[in-house]
C-alpha cells in the first residue's frame, strides 16, 4: 500500500500547488510537470482504447456493415441544413483541438457543425493492391493493421495521429515521396457528400475533375466519407544510411542526386547550418545486420516497454491543455512551416529561411510533384522535383516577428513557383494566396456544386488575415 498512499500524497501536493500558484502558470512556466504526470498517461490510454476498438471493429468485420448507415446519417444532416435555409456555412464536427493543426478552427463555433463517425478501416484487397478507408482512419491504425498482415503505404507520414481525410484535404509527405509524390498522389478514389447531400464517388476517370480538385481544399468542396488508397508490400526491416555533406552547394546536388536513385526507397536531411547537414537514405529489406546503437538496451523489451511507451504526448492533448497565452506565445515566438519550392531553386530557398527566420535544424524532404490539374501542380506541363523545407522551432533572426517575417517568407515561395502547407498560420491576402495556388478547377466546381452557399472558400477557412 505504501507506493500507493506516496503516490496519492503526490498527486495531492501537486494539486495544491496549482490552487496556490493558479492553473495557468502552471501550464505555462511548467509543463514539462503537467505533461508528464497527466498527458502522457492519457495519451497511452487513448491510444490503447483507439487500438483495441480498431482491432474488434475489423475482426467483427461490423465497419462495412456500419459505413452506409453513416454515410445515410451525414447525408440527412446535409439535407436538414438546406431545408432550414442554409443559413450558414457547414463544417464538420470534430473539435478544433483533436487535429493535428496547430491553427485555432474558430470557425466551429459559428458555421453549422455536421457530425461525421467515420474512423474505420473498411476493406484491404491485397489482390488490388488498395486499402479502403473512413475519413478519421489514423496512421496508427493503418500502420498496426497492414504491418500485420505484410503490407504498407506507400507515403506514410510518421505522426500516428494524422488522419486519412487531414493527409487528403490537406496534404501528407513523408522520405518516400522521391518516388510516390505526396499524400494525394497515392490515391485512387475518394467518396463525398456533397453541399445538396448527394453521394458521388471520382476516381482519375469517373468525376475527374472533383478527384483532382479534392486534395488541398480543407473540406470546402464537400465531406470525405471514404478513400481508396494504393498499398505496397512491406519488408521486416529498413537499411538506413547517414551521410555527412559540407558546403551548400555540395548539399543540394547531394539532395537532388539521391532522390533520383532508383534503389532509395526513402531519402530525407537536416541541415544544422547553410554549411553543414546529414542526409539519410534507406531502403527496405528482410535481412537485420548487427549494429552498435547509441542506447544498446534501447531495443530490450523491457525498456521499450517501460520507457518507450511515454513519447511522445499526442499532438491534440497539448493543444487541448495549452490555454489562450501559451497559444500566443507559440503564434509570436515559435515557426511551424513547411514550404515546398523546385529542387532547383533550393539553394536559394536556404538562403532566404535563414534570412527570414534562421531556425536550425531544418528538415529536408524530396517529392516528385506531378504534372495533373488541381490546387498544387508545377509552373509547366511536366512533372518535377520538389523538396519539403520543414523549420519547426524558435527563430533565432533579431526582432522575429511573426506575420512580417512569414509574408517575406511566403513571398519568396510565390516566386519560385512553391506551395505552403495548409496546416500552418498563413499571413497572405487574397490575391496572394490565388497566385500561390492554381484555383481554376476549384472556383469552377466550387460554383458548380453548389459549395458557394454551404462552404467557405479555403482561403477564408485557414489564412490569418480572412479569420482576424
Amino acid at each position: 500500500m505504501e507506493p500507493a498512499v506516496s503516490l496519492a500524497v503526490c498527486a495531492l501536493l501537486f494539486l495544491l500547488w496549482i490552487r496556490v500558484k493558479g492553473l495557468e502558470f502552471v501550464i505555462i512556466h511548467q509543463r514539462w510537470v503537467f505533461v508528464c504526470l497527466f498527458l502522457l498517461p492519457l495519451s497511452l490510454i487513448f491510444d490503447i482504447y483507439y487500438y483495441v476498438r480498431a482491432w474488434v471493429v475489423f475482426k467483427l468485420n461490423s465497419a462495412p456493415r456500419l459505413h452506409e448507415q453513416r454515410v445515410r446519417n451525414i447525408q440527412k444532416q446535409v439535407r436538414e441544413w438546406k431545408e432550414q435555409g442554409s443559413k450558414t456555412f457547414m463544417c464538420t464536427g470534430r473539435p478544433g483541438w483533436l487535429t493535428v493543426s496547430l491553427r485555432v478552427g474558430k470557425y466551429k463555433k459559428t458555421h453549422k457543425n455536421i457530425m461525421i463517425n467515420l474512423m474505420d478501416i473498411l476493406e484491404v484487397d491485397t489482390k488490388k493492391q488498395i486499402v479502403r478507408v473512413e475519413p478519421l482512419v489514423t496512421m496508427g491504425q493503418v500502420t498496426a493493421l497492414l504491418n500485420s498482415i505484410g503490407w504498407t503505404l506507400p507515403v506514410l507520414p510518421e505522426l500516428d495521429d494524422l488522419t486519412v481525410g487531414g493527409l487528403i484535404m490537406g496534404t501528407g509527405i513523408e522520405s518516400s515521396s522521391h518516388k510516390y509524390g505526396l499524400f494525394q498522389h497515392i490515391c485512387t478514389a475518394y467518396e463525398l457528400v456533397l453541399a445538396d447531400g448527394s453521394f458521388v464517388r471520382c476516381t482519375p476517370s469517373e468525376n475527374s475533375d472533383l478527384f483532382y480538385a479534392v486534395p488541398w481544399s480543407c473540406g470546402t468542396l464537400g465531406f470525405l466519407v471514404a478513400a481508396e488508397i494504393r498499398i505496397i508490400p512491406a519488408k521486416k526491416y529498413v537499411k538506413l544510411r547517414f551521410e555527412p555533406v559540407r558546403g551548400l552547394e555540395a548539399i543540394c546536388d547531394k539532395f537532388a542526386l539521391e532522390a533520383q536513385r532508383p534503389e532509395n526507397d526513402f531519402v530525407e536531411g537536416l541541415l544544422y547550418s547553410l554549411e553543414e547537414a546529414v542526409i539519410m537514405t534507406g531502403s527496405m529489406t528482410d535481412k537485420a545486420e548487427p549494429s552498435k546503437d547509441i542506447i544498446p538496451f534501447g531495443n530490450n523489451p523491457v525498456f521499450r516497454y517501460f520507457f518507450g511507451w511515454m513519447v511522445p504526448p499526442k499532438i491534440s492533448l497539448l493543444k487541448l491543455t495549452q490555454g489562450e497565452t501559451l497559444r500566443k506565445l507559440y503564434e509570436q515566438h515559435h515557426v511551424v512551416q513547411d514550404m515546398l519550392v523546385p529542387m532547383k531553386c533550393l539553394q536559394q530557398a536556404l538562403h532566404t529561411f535563414q534570412n527570414d527566420i534562421h531556425v536550425y535544424p531544418i528538415w529536408l524532404c524530396p517529392f516528385i510533384l506531378p504534372s495533373q490539374p488541381g490546387l498544387v501542380h508545377p509552373k509547366g506541363d511536366e512533372t518535377e522535383l520538389y523538396i519539403d523545407i520543414g523549420a519547426y522551432g524558435e527563430p533565432r533572426v533579431k526582432h522575429f516577428e511573426a506575420r512580417s517575417c512569414m509574408r517575406q517568407l511566403e513571398k519568396f515561395v510565390r516566386s519560385v513557383h512553391g506551395f505552403q502547407m495548409l496546416y500552418a498560420d498563413c499571413y497572405m491576402n487574397r490575391e496572394e494566396f490565388w497566385e500561390m495556388f492554381d484555383g481554376s478547377l476549384y472556383h469552377k466546381l466550387r460554383k458548380q456544386l453548389g459549395c458557394e452557399d454551404a462552404f467557405p472558400e479555403v482561403y477564408d477557412k485557414i489564412c490569418k488575415a480572412a479569420r482576424h
